[in-house]
């Protein structure tokens, strides 16, 4: 975990990073590629008054909470129509958190009842304010995992690439870009769960055409280094040059990314007490 300090006007913001997975993991075993069941995850309940006043007690003004949204992962809750991914997609069990799933969800590991999982992260931030503590969340938007898919996206606006015209490398109205004729591959070196044996039943992920990968790889096959199991976000920018920008009319994706913050700035008027 770590800590930020920042000063403004004459009070010092301090800032501590919380992986919840961790942080409030108790179980000690830290099986290599183990199972959720094996190694377990830390709860947005177990950040209890006891655990801010402590931080706050250390100077902590705010808490930057990491890995909440639903990203990409093996773990699997069929009863509330979360599947796992293709392990060939997903780095290590569960996942990296940058590797957004779902921008309207948070991760289901982190919750007790996945079908009140919302509530349960809610519930977290109001205790936070509570202590007289401010929390931030990630954004995260640049990119997004391979399997993107929202079930909890409320309907304001269609999901990430359902409108794009998937036979041009570049529209200005398309959320990915696209390359033609190739179907993604993942890295040949890659050994899901360091060549374990692979869950059963999982769906194996196809791509085409191939999306550009999230850190600017314009490649159908990204190596073993790149962030293979993400995909870049397209903001308007032609990649071939001389690189126009088209801003007007303003581009599909900011409009969604926009909405996504609008929702979560909705709950936000909740939490914050009046």
């Amino acid at each position: 975990m770590k800590s930020y300090h920042f000063k403004s006007g004459s009070s010092k913001l301090v800032i501590y990073q919380l992986l919840l997975r961790v942080f409030s993991n108790v179980n000690s075993k830290n099986k290599l590629y183990g199972t959720l069941a094996q190694n377990g995850s830390g709860k947005f309940n177990d950040i209890n008054s006891n655990v801010l006043n402590s931080l706050k007690a250390l100077g902590i003004s705010h808490i930057w909470y990491t890995g909440i949204l639903e990203h990409s992962s093996l773990s699997a809750y069929k009863e509330n129509d979360i599947p796992s991914d293709d392990p060939h997609i997903v780095k290590g069990r569960a996942g990296s958190p940058y590797a957004i799933r779902d921008y309207y969800d948070v991760d289901a590991d982190l919750s007790v009842d996945v079908s009140n999982r919302i509530h349960e992260f809610e519930e977290m931030i109001h205790r936070t304010h509570e202590c007289g503590l401010k929390a931030i969340i990630d954004f995260v938007p640049n990119h997004v995992a391979r399997s993107y898919h929202s079930d909890m996206n409320p309907g304001k606006k269609s999901d990430f690439g359902v409108d794009d015209d998937t036979r041009k490398l570049f529209a200005p109205q398309n959320d990915f870009l696209y390359l033609q004729n190739e179907s993604f591959q993942y890295p040949s070196d890659y050994l899901p769960l360091d060549g374990g044996t692979l869950p059963r039943g999982f769906k194996k992920f196809v791509e085409f055409p191939a999306k550009v990968t999230g850190n600017d790889v314009y490649s159908s096959h990204p190596s073993l280094n790149d962030w293979f199991e993400t995909i870049k976000i397209n903001f308007g920018v032609d990649p071939n040059p001389p690189h126009h920008c088209f801003f007007d009319p303003i581009p599909s994706s900011w409009i969604k990314l926009l909405d996504i913050l609008l929702y979560w700035c909705e709950k936000r008027s909740r939490w914050v007490p009046m």
